[in-house]
């Protein structure tokens, strides 16, 4: 088990509820008002909602304009039913495959909460949803009103850009109940065409998934520096287990939206551009369920998050359980790498210098969120281009021997980070020798 870092004062912690989701909702809205201040002219708000150009950000701390297909394939609105439990209320299209997505729109637990948005996915599409509870004097309600609205895509690249308009509606369906007008005409202006070899093909067929985009325009501005300073040093904890493409499970009671975040924030440590590695993307299912354990046991790599605490009993659906900011794992290859050693500290003040001198250098010119985006991404693509360009260059030799000089120049400690090594090699096939300490080890 990681080292308690309860003591810690974590951005999360303490603050109640309602002002966690203010600050990510603040933090989504400031991401429109920065882009359009990029453009001459003022956007009207409903404008953000039916345009196929925005600006976002993007790896640097410039706002680019990028053309970005909305495939959205369905819209919804669940609700809790005092007699039946969550239902679908209301769907476009009519006919959509929507089964098991009133349980993922609105996350267990969500009843102890008054506001939260969900990610998740559903098949090989994914979903965005605000949930809001609402007091009312209702005996036949039992005095609060519970409902989400949603959207389900072929991507979760774009999702957060319509996370206003569905908060602002589910306000709207537990004011005035089955008032869909507003829904449907979002339906017909942003439903999906789809590019599809068989015209025929359902647009929620589990063929209708897009490739992968780039993933740095799908968070919320700010969740990177919100991601750092959560974890703090445990960061190269998870570093190791998501390059190591391992299953990842963060468990944390409601609200679960910034902790979909952290399942994003999780997907970026394993980047790299080396070419001959072939990146192998960590399948983000954000939400999940008991409704998806069957999906989950077929799974060899993922990241995921859930407010179900039964899940932490089912060890053979994961290999590293993060609750809140104890990590933890079953496995006993993967216990050393839950200590921290000097390099891992090493590393983290590197990455706290980068982020300082990169704030530093844009005189704190408002461009704090997409600063602390640059360094987190740039960071870790070094690091692990550092780490794979070393091993494909020892591989290449003709002793393959992969020396503690070499373990030090790729930032990792010669000894206790050997496990890590051994099975990184081992997952990507890599030739090489180990030595430590003279006894040498083939891999």
């Amino acid at each position: 088990m990681a080292n308690d870092t309860s003591e810690k004062t974590p951005l999360l912690d303490n603050e109640d509820d309602s002002s966690e989701y203010r600050r990510s909702r603040e933090q989504v809205k400031s991401l429109y008002l920065k882009a359009s201040s990029q453009k001459s002219g003022i956007i009207a708000p409903e404008d953000l909602y039916c345009r196929n150009t925005i600006n976002i950000s993007a790896s640097n701390s410039n706002f680019q304009d990028i053309k970005e297909a909305d495939y959205i394939v369905a819209i919804f609105v669940v609700a809790f039913d005092t007699r039946t439990g969550n239902i679908i209320e209301w769907c476009k299209p009519e006919d959509s495959d929507l089964d098991g997505v009133e349980f993922k729109a609105m996350a267990s637990g969500s009843h102890t909460i008054l506001k939260d948005f969900i990610y998740f996915k559903k098949d090989n599409l994914y979903g965005l949803s605000c949930f809001e509870n609402m007091p009312v004097e209702s005996e036949l309600e039992r005095g609060a009103r519970m409902k989400s609205v949603g959207i389900l895509a072929t991507s979760y690249t774009s999702l957060y850009r319509h996370m206003q308009f569905l908060e602002n509606q589910v306000r709207h369906q537990l004011e005035t109940p089955g008032r869909y007008e507003q829904l449907r005409a979002f339906w017909e202006d942003r439903k999906g065409s789809l590019p599809m070899s068989n015209p025929g093909r359902s647009l929620l067929s589990p063929m209708t998934e897009i490739p992968r985009a780039d993933m740095r325009i799908t968070h919320p501005a700010g969740c990177f520096s919100q991601f750092l300073k959560f974890f703090g040093e445990q960061i190269f904890v998870l570093w190791k287990y998501a390059l190591l493409r391992r299953r990842i499970l963060f468990f944390s009671p409601p609200p679960i939206g910034v902790v979909c975040y952290r399942v994003y924030c999780a997907c970026c440590l394993a980047r790299h551009t080396i070419p001959e590695i072939p990146e192998k993307p960590l399948k983000p299912h954000f939400y999940v369920n008991i409704a998806d354990i069957d999906r989950l046991e077929t799974e060899v790599s993922y990241l995921a998050c859930t407010t179900e605490k039964i899940f932490q009993e089912k060890s053979h659906l994961y290999d590293v359980y993060v609750d809140n900011q104890n990590v933890e794992t079953h496995i006993p290859s993967l216990q050393d790498m839950l200590r921290l050693n000097d390099s891992d500290r090493d590393k983290y003040s590197k990455l706290l210098n980068q982020r300082s001198e990169e704030l530093y250098s844009r005189d704190m010119e408002d461009d704090e969120v997409a600063d602390d985006e640059q360094v987190f991404i740039t960071f870790f693509t070094e690091q692990n281009n550092r780490i794979f360009q070393t091993l494909l260059d020892v591989a290449s030799t003709s002793d393959r021997t992969l020396t503690m000089d070499h373990m030090r120049s790729m930032g990792l400690d010669p000894v206790r980070d050997r496990q890590f090594v051994m099975d990184l090699v081992e997952l990507h096939g890599i030739d090489v020798m180990l030595v430590i300490d003279n006894p040498c080890c083939g891999v």
